[in-house]
């Protein structure tokens, strides 16, 4: 697995999480559990935008790092 791949696998698992807290804070009744999760879901959007902007500076100064290179149009 290269660089650029371990880095995108990470921000979807990052962001995947996120989305499991949010659904946990849907599915539970209990207030103080909802909120925890919803805090949870917080913090890990918080460390995505701040890895997606590290990913963005990679790819612009490694742009073999990017995940889909543009195809050339015949």
């Amino acid at each position: 697995m290269t660089v650029g791949q371990k880095l995108h696998t990470t921000l979807a698992t990052l962001e995947s999480a996120a989305a499991n807290m949010k659904s946990f804070a849907l599915d539970t009744q209990d207030q103080t559990a909802k909120q925890m999760f919803n805090d949870y879901a917080t913090q890990l959007n918080n460390i995505c935008n701040g890895f997606k902007g590290r990913v963005n500076y990679i790819e612009q100064q490694e742009p073999q790092y990017k995940a889909r290179q543009p195809q050339k149009q015949q």
